[in-house]
């Protein structure tokens, strides 16, 4: 009962931080853990003990899937360089120097399990990545770049990683076997992540009730990551491809209610997922402290010494990096190869969830009976890690950006918005002229059509309008603006009778909220 009362505290305190983290400018996952630690320090709370086999497949599909749902195969066909150098070759040499350094401060230590230490510390985390640049306005391109290193680099960590505790649980390693492992992951993760794609489309295509589509759509990042999983391929990767081939292809523009439905109820998955993932890694703090008990203290200096190679060497394989990006591309506009954003991109790396999950993960004994190597010390490692990069970069990184003048533009942003309304418009008002003639229209039908569109029009863009039509667009934007102010007038007011008839006796509830919601979508288009 009292790990369900906390789990009901976390879920809660994910709501109430979203607002408090924009009124105070701190990302929410940052906020998150700092609650946690502070909560973990609170000796009536009961430490936390979850299974770390339960982490990785239920935390971790549905944050992938709704970081992925947003984004496309174009965006990261745009930037596949930089995340393939970010996500591949970044996470294979940190894993490299990171095992080094923890190999030559601790004597004796087997090679395999300072490698698992790197594998797990290396790969930047998607979820806090994304918020963070999110919450500070970065430019378009460089979230897609953190967004595809951020989904892309759990799968090369995790093969790396299962390797690495394989060898030293049974003290066998062959490197042949290795890259075809890493090969096959990939292989068998993309066919999977294609194949349930291509059935939730085929299912979703038979169900009527966008609440049903949803709850499969719910569904399949678990189903995809246990399946992969389960083939020994990689789960990260098969979430991913299934995410964007879901995305790619939501062809229906007509269907409104299943778009409602579901971008609502991926928006309150994500906001609770991430809440209780980042708020579980400071409460998980005391039960790491718990188990290294006072040995903590000698752990300190390994652990610096591991934060260091972490944080630089991705910047010193950032700069390269970015100028082999730069001649390769030949400065298209998606890649980031300014020094101002390469640094940005430097100290967006910050671990999370997937580096906490795997290091929980890191097994008691070996075969034989003996313990795991240096594991308290591992877990330890990996939690600061965790915790610098959480708290130190990711409370700094809004400063660097205002520092930088990295922030994209707000009159950018909203004039492509412009931009696209402008072109949706314009189609409505092409399709309208091929109905007049296909369907024979009445006149009268299609001036009052034509008109609205027009004034939808002037309102985007009043200065394309010809000089002669010019006065008459300003008009129609005069028109519109009162006309606007009345209609939300009687809405308000047809709200506020539904309400009404909501509460007197003998009314159905759920029809009167079927209608409240057709008026708040009536309301939401202006």
């Amino acid at each position: 009962m009292a790990q369900l009362s906390l789990l009901f505290l976390v879920l809660l305190a994910s709501v109430v931080t979203m607002p408090l983290a924009r009124r105070i400018h701190v990302p929410q996952p940052v906020l998150m853990t700092l609650l946690g630690l502070a909560m973990a320090l609170v000796p009536q709370i009961p430490n936390v003990r979850v299974d770390p086999d339960f982490i990785l497949p239920l935390v971790l599909p549905p944050l992938i899937f709704a970081v992925a749902r947003r984004s496309s195969v174009r965006y990261f066909r745009a930037n596949v360089r930089p995340i393939l150098l970010l996500a591949v070759a970044l996470v294979a040499v940190t894993t490299t120097v990171v095992a080094a350094v923890f190999q030559w401060r601790v004597p004796g230590l087997p090679l395999a399990a300072a490698v698992a230490l790197g594998a797990l510390v290396s790969p930047p985390d998607p979820v806090a990545a994304v918020a963070v640049a999110g919450s500070i306005g970065l430019p378009r391109r460089l979230v897609a770049v953190l967004e595809g290193e951020g989904l892309f680099n759990d799968v090369t960590a995790i093969v790396i990683y299962s390797l690495a505790i394989e060898a030293v649980v049974s003290g066998h390693f062959s490197g042949a076997d290795a890259a075809l492992r890493l090969v096959l992951s990939a292989v068998v993760a993309v066919v999977l992540g294609i194949a349930l794609g291509w059935l939730n489309t085929w299912l979703a295509g038979r169900l009527d009730d966008p609440t049903q589509q949803v709850a499969l759509n719910l569904l399949v990042p678990f189903a995809a990551y246990t399946l992969a999983e389960e083939a020994h391929g990689s789960g990260v990767l098969a979430v991913v491809v299934c995410a964007l081939y879901l995305a790619d292809r939501a062809a229906d523009a007509d269907d409104v209610s299943f778009r409602l439905v579901g971008n609502a109820f991926w928006e309150i998955v994500e906001i609770l997922i991430t809440g209780v993932a980042f708020g579980l890694i400071g409460l998980e703090l005391s039960t790491v402290l718990a188990d290294v008990r006072s040995s903590w203290h000698g752990m300190l200096g390994d652990t610096a010494w591991v934060i260091a190679a972490v944080v630089l060497v991705r910047l010193l394989w950032l700069l390269p990096a970015a100028w082999i990006s730069e001649r390769l591309t030949h400065g298209e506009e998606d890649t980031p190869i300014s020094w101002r954003e390469t640094v940005v991109l430097w100290w967006s790396g910050m671990r999370g969830v997937a580096t906490v999950a795997l290091a929980l993960a890191v097994p008691l004994t070996v075969h034989g009976g003996g313990a795991f190597p240096a594991r308290s010390e591992i877990v330890f490692v990996a939690f600061c890690v965790v915790l610098f990069t959480l708290l130190v970069q990711g409370l700094s990184l809004p400063w660097l950006v205002r520092l930088l003048a990295l922030r994209d533009h707000p009159d950018v942003h909203d004039e492509a918005l412009r931009v696209l309304r402008w072109r949706a418009a314009k189609a409505g008002l092409r399709r309208l002229e091929e109905l007049e003639e296909e369907r024979r229209l009445p006149v009268e039908l299609v001036d009052r059509l034509r008109e609205r569109q027009h004034d939808r029009l002037a309102r985007l863009y009043p200065e394309r309008y010809e000089e002669d039509e010019a006065a008459e667009a300003k008009r129609r934007l005069a028109r519109w603006r009162q006309a606007a102010e009345v209609e939300q007038e009687m809405i308000a007011a047809s709200r506020r009778e539904v309400l009404t008839a909501r509460g007197e006796p003998g009314s159905d509830p759920g029809m009167a909220d079927r209608v409240l919601r057709e008026l708040d979508l009536r309301s939401a288009r202006k």
